[in-house]
């Protein structure tokens, strides 16, 4: 069978291709593209079939970073509508499967390897317990998945958006910073690709650290700004506290909303850390960091000790979860 398999973010949609045989971790061909340059989904795989020659496509499936409710999704951080029977007609196959991007995340668990893994807490795993992913990339994603007797089935949430839950004065001080700009402060708005500036710019706005001139002209230049503070954070050579200070902050609330979601799901099969953010901050998450602030939770951290907690090095998780869900569903 053919299929088009894809991870859609939103600032970047990575499309893949599976002809008969390939394997998820080596598709036919595959491209990313940049999510904002195309006004719909449907654009962006007509244009990723005409670039490969691609034709005669029987299925896809595509993991989507916003609720899917129905035949249809509304992207969270792209003004797209993906409509599901549209969509199929547009690029001709037969079906289209829309999931949630952490949904397809979940699927991708069973195939990654220790080369794709970065164990910060071996824990005490039960292999057919639950299992509980967070991801921030640019948005914050949350899934959670249980043992169905013969696999683990990934759900979906929006756990995302909840509230954020200040833990210490500081983080109370940045919640009442951002009260001030938004009627809702959720876990997304600070531990996320969109909510490391939103750090940047309480701790810089309320005098905490000074903000080096050189550091301000790159941020404002940058196509991304979180990409430009955290690897002033990570720069061994570039002296930048305001910097080091955000990403001790976000590791923090990332570390607390990680432990929200154990206690709530209770992942005794693993807890896994994914998006685009966690791989290029892995020494800052594996340093003690992030655990200290996972396991602050009163009388209940002792629950929380003997759970497996990894981060997912492979950026390609979402795309091999969506492709494997897409294989699954054809062959059902």
């Amino acid at each position: 069978m053919k299929l088009i398999a894809g991870d859609i973010g939103g600032t970047k949609t990575t499309l893949a291709f599976y002809a008969a045989g390939d394997r998820l971790h080596e598709p036919a061909c595959e491209a990313t593209y940049s999510s904002g340059a195309f006004p719909s989904l449907e654009g962006m795989v007509r244009t990723f079939m005409e670039e490969y020659r691609i034709t005669d496509i029987e299925y896809a499936a595509f993991g989507v970073a916003g609720p899917v409710m129905g035949d249809l999704v509304e992207v969270t951080n792209l003004p797209w509508v993906i409509d599901k029977g549209r969509l199929a007609s547009g690029i001709g196959c037969s079906d289209v499967h829309l999931l949630n991007d952490l949904e397809a995340v979940g699927h991708s668990i069973p195939f990654l390897g220790p080369a794709d893994l970065s164990v910060i807490n071996r824990g005490v795993p039960s292999p057919h317990g639950p299992m509980a992913v967070i991801a921030p990339g640019t948005g914050l994603g949350e899934t959670y998945l249980t043992w169905n007797g013969s696999r683990h089935i990934p759900h979906a949430s929006e756990g995302g958006h909840a509230d954020f839950g200040p833990t210490n004065a500081r983080e109370v001080e940045l919640l009442q910073y951002l009260l001030e700009k938004y009627d809702h402060v959720s876990y997304e708005l600070v531990c996320s690709g969109m909510g490391i500036p939103n750090i940047y710019a309480f701790l810089r706005d309320r005098g905490h650290y000074p903000e080096p001139s050189w550091l301000a002209e790159k941020v404002k230049v940058a196509s991304d700004p979180t990409i430009a503070i955290m690897g002033a954070a990570l720069d061994g050579n570039a002296s930048c506290d305001l910097c080091r200070a955000v990403l001790d902050l976000f590791v923090s609330i990332l570390g607390a909303e990680a432990g929200n979601l154990a206690l709530k799901t209770l992942p005794t099969a693993g807890l896994y850390v994914g998006g685009g953010i966690p791989p290029r901050i892995a020494p800052a998450l594996g340093d003690g960091r992030f655990m200290e602030s996972f396991l602050r939770k009163g009388r209940l951290s002792r629950v929380l000790r003997d759970i497996p907690v990894s981060v997912i090095l492979n950026p390609r998780a979402g795309l091999i979860g969506a492709a494997g869900a897409g294989f699954e569903r054809v062959l059902a």
